[in-house]
């Protein structure tokens, strides 16, 4: 902090020397666009971005509704928003994750955060994943989407828009269901839970064995009205349904989990040469989300028929001004939020209560921030700063409330080295508060949270360069991030399962196209990370940090022997898991290697069709670890059970546009 904080003042300094054009500063974000175009397997965007942003790798949970990690970080460490409002998910177990509250069906693009690099969002500490759906346009136009699968997946979904000048609307629905996947091996999701010799209770009982893996129903309204020159007002409202969702390596598995998101926005452009922008939003969501034993062998026996029913709710306001400062553009902005969040136990079967799982906790937080962008000729400058005051308190008179006061700066610059090549790098600082999970969740009466935990501090340090050229394309992303007081799980250690620990976490990022011709090109894409704690923790002797996937990469070939049609055949593989957390639940995995094909034909622009397969060859084999600050299932002999990923997965959708 201590040299972050003058390398800031000296530049904002530099930033009234001399008044020159700001050019857009994209290096330390990874943009994508089209995404509802090219998610054409399911819903689930997680796979989505794992599979297109070389820093997120996807923890496999279930069917559907997987969770990201960005470079490590997953959980509250990274923060999701949706059209700008912040989504947080209900399940302390990460069955209802952010990114599963909205469909890569319903996404226009995306921009990944990679770093402590926003001071816009609350709780931006070492990444974020900002998320714009669909907008209304003022044509008349329509979609309908069709897909259908292996595993009797099938998916229909249609989006409508239209309007005038003065008011335009959206409306998007989606419906999707699938059965039980298989892995390389042909076993389905129950099937792999007994194979792998889980205890009796955690088996699924006769009449559940067969059960669909989900069904995911989707509605998505938005309307624009612009009621003056340079007005415009935003509504919108996102529902969610998902019903039976299967967590097969965990005890319990999702009854339902249903969020709504609102959005009230108001903006006001151009106002003056001097103040350019006004934007004010609100924004409301929540989630309801009942994990029970039901289908499991455990609810027959009375002691274990239970339901852990979990309520979240995230409400905020942010308000931004955009200044135009003698060529400079800065951001000055007022953000606060109130987060709820509360879970209770009781008897499936009888509806006895049982306790509570988290007693109601509220997080408060109000913060200040700005950011300023200027150009230098060649030089790029961004900064970015924001204090916050957070408080959280709990219902229950057995802990005590918590205050933190916080302070996240940054500078990203990017140097031109001539037409076509550039560097750049970035230096920030960034915090995030312990949610009330990891401070007050109890289990079977025994507090698992830890209530006395600090902030956690990242301090991170990027650079790269990267090529942009008429054939060829080429982006190299290295950081170091120090972590102090870094909030972890300590397996075996009850009550207060969480300690602060110091780390560090770094590596690098390729990504490169080359063309070859007008209509063949390939993409290649490397990551490569590691992850130290400063010391094993108390009664321990590991000191590698989980969650850090080994060396990855893909490879595409892409050919385009029409317009807008194109065939796609890309090799996705792993290096074998070989430094992992031992103590902390975690296990060797093996490398592997997976190719997938894909054909998509366009027919005039109005109808577009896609046949594909993925892990072409039935590969057997598992992308995610064991960590345990996930309550995972263990067989007799208390081993974690490894959940596989699909085998041999055949898919079509159609498009229709109109």
């Amino acid at each position: 902090m201590k040299k972050i904080i003058p390398l800031s003042l000296m530049a904002l300094s530099a930033l009234y020397a001399q008044e020159i054009e700001l050019d857009s500063i994209n290096v330390e974000s990874t943009y994508i666009t089209e995404v509802a175009q090219k998610a054409q397997k399911s819903a689930d965007l997680a796979d989505a971005l794992s599979t297109q942003v070389p820093s997120i790798d996807m923890n496999r949970r279930s069917g559907i509704a997987n969770d990201i990690i960005i470079r490590g970080q997953k959980r509250d460490n990274i923060s999701i928003e949706v059209d700008g409002t912040k989504v947080c998910g209900a399940c302390p177990n990460r069955m209802d994750p952010p990114v599963s509250h909205v469909l890569a069906s319903q996404i226009e693009d995306i921009e990944v955060i990679e770093g402590p690099y926003d001071v816009e969002t609350f709780g931006t500490m070492s990444g974020g994943v900002k998320i714009t759906t669909k907008k209304p346009s003022a044509k008349p136009s329509g979609e309908v989407n069709v897909g259908m699968g292996a595993w009797g997946y099938n998916k229909i979904g249609a989006t409508i828009s239209g309007g005038n000048d003065i008011v335009r609307a959206l409306v998007s629905v989606s419906r999707e269901n699938s059965e039980q996947y298989e892995d390389g091996n042909g076993d389905t999701l129950a099937e792999q839970v007994v194979k792998n010799g889980a205890q009796m209770g955690n088996q699924y009982k006769p009449a559940n064995e067969d059960m669909d893996a989900y069904t995911k129903k989707s509605l998505m309204t938005k309307i624009f009205v612009n009621p003056l020159d340079n007005h415009e007002l935003r509504l919108g409202y996102t529902a969610n349904r998902s019903d039976n969702v299967l967590y097969p390596n965990t005890p319990m598995d999702a009854v339902k989990d249903d969020s709504d998101i609102y959005s009230v926005g108001y903006k006001i452009s151009n106002i003056s040469n001097l103040y350019k922008d006004l934007d004010i939003q609100y924004y409301k969501s929540t989630v309801v989300h009942p994990m029970s034993t039901q289908y499991r062998k455990a609810s027959m026996m009375p002691a274990m028929d239970k339901t852990n029913d979990m309520d979240s709710s995230m409400e905020g306001l942010k308000i931004i001004n955009t200044l135009d400062l003698a060529g400079t553009d800065m951001d000055i902005g007022l953000d606060g939020s109130e987060r709820k969040w509360s879970g209770e136990y009781y008897n499936t079967t009888s509806g006895a209560y049982l306790g509570n799982s988290i007693d109601e906790t509220t997080t408060k937080n109000m913060a200040v921030f700005a950011k300023l962008k200027k150009s230098f000729g060649d030089l790029d400058l961004k900064l970015g700063a924001r204090y916050d005051s957070t408080e959280i308190t709990n219902v229950s008179t057995m802990f005590t409330d918590r205050d933190f006061d916080t302070y996240n700066v940054n500078l990203f610059t990017n140097y031109a080295l001539g037409k076509n090549n550039s560097i750049f790098f970035g230096a920030g600082q960034a915090s995030r508060v312990p949610d009330a999970r990891e401070l007050y969740f109890k289990s079977g009466g025994v507090v698992v949270g830890t209530p006395t935990l600090k902030e956690t501090v990242n301090t991170q340090v990027d650079l790269g360069y990267q090529v942009q050229s008429d054939s060829f394309d080429f982006k190299l992303k290295t950081f170091y991030s120090m972590l102090d007081d870094y909030i972890y799980y300590h397996k075996g250690q009850s009550p207060n399962a969480f300690d602060n620990i110091d780390a560090t976490i770094y590596g690098a990022e390729v990504t490169s196209t080359y063309y070859a011709t007008d209509a063949l090109s390939i993409d290649a894409a490397l990551s490569y990370k590691v992850g130290e704690k400063d010391k094993a923790l108390v009664g321990q002797t590991d000191t590698d940090l989980a969650d850090i996937a080994p060396l990855r990469g893909s490879m595409a070939v892409n050919y385009e022997y029409a317009a807008d049609s194109l065939v796609k055949l890309e090799v996705q593989a792993s290096d074998k898991w070989s430094d992992f957390d031992s103590d902390n639940g975690e296990q060797k995995l093996a490398g592997w290697a997976v190719a997938n094909l894909s054909i998509k034909h366009t027919l005039e622009k109005k109808f577009d069709f896609t046949i594909g397969v993925n892990n072409i060859f039935g590969k057997t084999y598992a992308m995610s670890n064991t960590y345990s600050d996930i309550t995972l299932i263990t067989t007799g002999a208390g081993d974690t059970i490894l959940l596989n990923e699909p085998g041999r997965y055949l898919y079509t959708n159609m498009n229709f546009r109109f």
